[in-house]
């Protein structure tokens, strides 16, 4: 039986909406890295899981990658994901 496909949002704090879909995939968490770079620039990174502790895995190689990128300072934030009403 093919599974119903669905939006999916998250809310960030800082007042951001990721829309997600249509997707049949059992998501469940949506995490984002915000960067800044030593020019002054922000970059963006961004995904989702299947668990919240899945997210939280990725928090170790965020300070990896802020190491090796260069970064001046970085947020990681995890959102969870809720479905929206059609």
């Amino acid at each position: 039986m093919a599974r119903r496909k669905r939006y999916l949002v998250a809310a960030m704090a800082d007042g951001y909406v990721k829309r997600i879909g249509p997707t049949a995939d059992p998501l469940t968490h949506y995490w984002r890295i915000v960067a800044q770079l030593e020019n002054g620039r922000t970059e963006i990174f961004w995904g989702h899981t299947r668990s919240l502790a899945e997210a939280k895995k990725l928090k170790a190689p965020a300070a990896d990658g802020a190491k090796m990128r260069g970064w001046t300072s970085y947020a990681f934030e995890i959102a969870e994901l809720v479905e929206e009403p059609l």
